[in-house]
């Protein structure tokens, strides 16, 4: 296993697996269950999946798909979209997840995040952080697939979701995300270097170099991997697929 993860970060809309740019352009992937295997077959140590319209759409947790999921899945699993309740964390748990990931009902309470960390433990929840940068450069928090935008900067925003248990953050850069052109680093140093959970770089991956630099620039414990693990290559079609682990264990020692 590497010591540092890399995760393939799988987004469903609906029943279907999408990838999307910049939050924006929903392109179809395929079948998650599908994937699944081939992720499976790939040994890959660990799954994310986010229901990236759920929160957006008030839409309630599709159990079923999740339940789908975990029969087929191997590995570690987490999942993100829309959860409200401590309940909901306690259904995605019985279905066989290892983690939640929180984003847009955190701001409407933190104790969201204090329940289900108080309950499962700090291991078991994974704050979720969506950054976009406005036209003078300024750094803004947003929920709901981007649509929102909230009164928080990243910094602040991760050291109240540390504060309230969550024990890791996933950092996202919507300017990045599905760009294949690196991960934001300086966003992701000034987040690393303001908590002292794990942070999961998002938002941009588009080889093992992009993994490797954001690894040792910006001291992250682990990379969320999208549009690479999921095209043949930039502007080409779908493959499934996973870097080959002799050369991530190269770049990333």
């Amino acid at each position: 296993m590497l010591r540092t993860r890399i995760i393939p970060c799988l987004l469903l809309k609906n029943e279907s697996l999408v990838k999307t740019v910049k939050f924006k352009k929903y392109n179809y992937i395929g079948d998650p269950v599908n994937t699944v295997r081939i992720f499976n077959e790939l040994e890959v140590d660990e799954l994310m999946f986010l229901d990236i319209t759920a929160s957006l759409e008030n839409r309630s947790i599709n159990f079923s798909v999740l339940h789908d999921i975990a029969d087929e899945c191997f590995m570690p699993l987490s999942y993100g979209g829309n959860i409200k309740t401590l309940d909901d964390a306690k259904r995605v748990f019985e279905i066989g997840f290892e983690k939640v990931v929180i984003n847009s009902n955190a701001f409407g309470d933190l104790r969201l995040i204090e329940e289900i960390s108080d309950y499962f433990g700090a291991q078991s929840v994974v704050g979720s952080i969506d950054v976009k940068k406005n036209l003078f450069g300024k750094e803004t928090v947003v929920s709901h697939h981007g649509r929102k935008k909230q009164h928080a900067d990243p910094v602040g925003w991760a050291k109240k979701l540390e504060k309230a248990g969550v024990g890791e953050l996933l950092v996202t850069s919507i300017d990045r995300e599905g760009t294949w052109s690196g991960y934001d680093i300086e966003l992701l140093k000034k987040v690393t270097d303001s908590v002292n959970v794990p942070v999961i770089a998002n938002g941009g991956a588009g080889s093992v170099t992009d993994l490797s630099d954001v690894v040792k620039r910006a001291n992250v414990s682990a990379c969320a991997v999208g549009s690479m693990v999921v095209y043949q290559k930039k502007d080409m079609g779908v493959l499934v697929n996973f870097p080959d682990k002799k050369e991530l264990n190269r770049v990333l020692k």
